[in-house]
């Protein structure tokens, strides 16, 4: 490659606006696509997402477009940063205007909807072999990253090579970027924490105190490990920044959309209405569904998991699925 890469940003929400941000100021040149006209061209005419990031003004090698043959046109690499549930419909969409040497990453968090695939067996079928592919993943508010806090991030891939080229383009004197090969360990544990995060929201809504959530965090993280063992992830990825270091920052920190709806749970509010007050996606909703799904399938148990899966779709009240995880049986912590 001569020159600085090109990389195509799919997706203009927070998190990719904010991966835009770094790697531009980082030297790449960068193409960053969102899906609403408008909305793209009061990006080029403000030099910032002011919806999402205001203030934070774009370096001069980020280039908003709504064209997405023209955001993928040579670029070298690809990153996703769009809401599971759109994940694969754009893929299949780019798939067909991809570069035969353009690699694909994203920093997408969630499952498929319906299906409960992995994001990366959603892409091996839209991109078929020989496509190198790797996720971005880690304890990462967008916002601090496009204000150049420290920040530290794994990136998991099949390809060593490919995982420490896109590793290499993240990092910078304030974003450090570590490489792993357990890509199932780290969707996993960036679908799941946000699930546990919805959890803490409600506990910390309902006044049940730091104990309370101090808790919840341990045994989710028990409830992960055991859900992605049994997948095939790898113990040393849960206790890391994708696992541990994820989960702590979404529960414990009111950016996570995902805790600010468990806190609005807790006060009553409908799913709907915590939407529209939170205004952007929270993936933990549909996450949680199919978490519970596929831990059911595999028989794994799960039981705070299923409590919030309850309040979510039957209609539990929160406080019944508290009481109702405090009144389970004594047991072997390691259980």
């Amino acid at each position: 490659m001569s020159g600085p890469p090109v990389f195509a940003v799919i997706g203009a929400g927070s998190w990719g606006t904010a991966l835009a941000i770094l790697l531009a100021r980082n030297g790449a040149r960068v193409r960053l696509w969102g899906h609403l006209p408008d909305e793209v061209h009061k990006l080029a005419q403000e030099g910032q997402n002011s919806t999402f990031l205001p203030c934070i003004q774009f370096p001069e090698k980020l280039t908003p477009t709504a064209d997405l043959a023209a955001a993928l046109r040579g670029a070298d690499e690809v990153l996703i940063a769009v809401p599971s549930h759109a994940f694969a419909s754009v893929l299949k969409t780019v798939a067909p205007l991809l570069a035969d040497t353009a690699g694909v990453c994203w920093a997408t968090k969630g499952l498929e909807p319906v299906s409960g695939r992995l994001l990366h067996e959603v892409a091996e079928e839209i991109l078929g072999p020989g496509r190198p592919m790797a996720v971005i993943s880690g304890p990462s508010f967008a916002k601090e990253v496009a204000a150049g806090l420290p920040t530290a991030v794994t990136v998991a891939s099949a390809s060593t090579d490919f995982a420490e080229r896109i590793a290499g383009y993240l990092h910078s004197d304030c974003f450090r970027a570590y490489t792993s090969n357990d890509v199932i360990g780290l969707e996993i544990g960036s679908a799941a924490k946000n699930v546990m995060a919805i959890g803490a929201g409600i506990s910390d809504g309902l006044a049940f105190g730091a104990n309370a959530r101090a808790a919840l965090i341990t045994r989710g993280l028990n409830e992960i490990m055991r859900l992605g063992l049994a997948l095939g992830g790898k113990m040393e990825t849960f206790i890391g920044l994708g696992g541990m270091g994820d989960l702590v920052l979404t529960c414990t920190d009111d950016q996570s959309r995902n805790r600010r709806m468990g806190l609005a749970l807790a006060r009553g509010l409908t799913i709907e209405q915590a939407r529209q007050e939170i205004g952007q996606e929270v993936e933990g909703i549909m996450a949680t569904r199919e978490i519970y799904h596929r831990a059911c399938a595999l028989g794994v148990e799960m039981p705070i998991t299923e409590q919030i899966e309850r309040v979510l779709y039957e209609g539990l009240d929160p406080r019944t699925a508290v009481q109702a995880l405090l009144d389970r049986d004594p047991r072997p912590e390691a259980g």
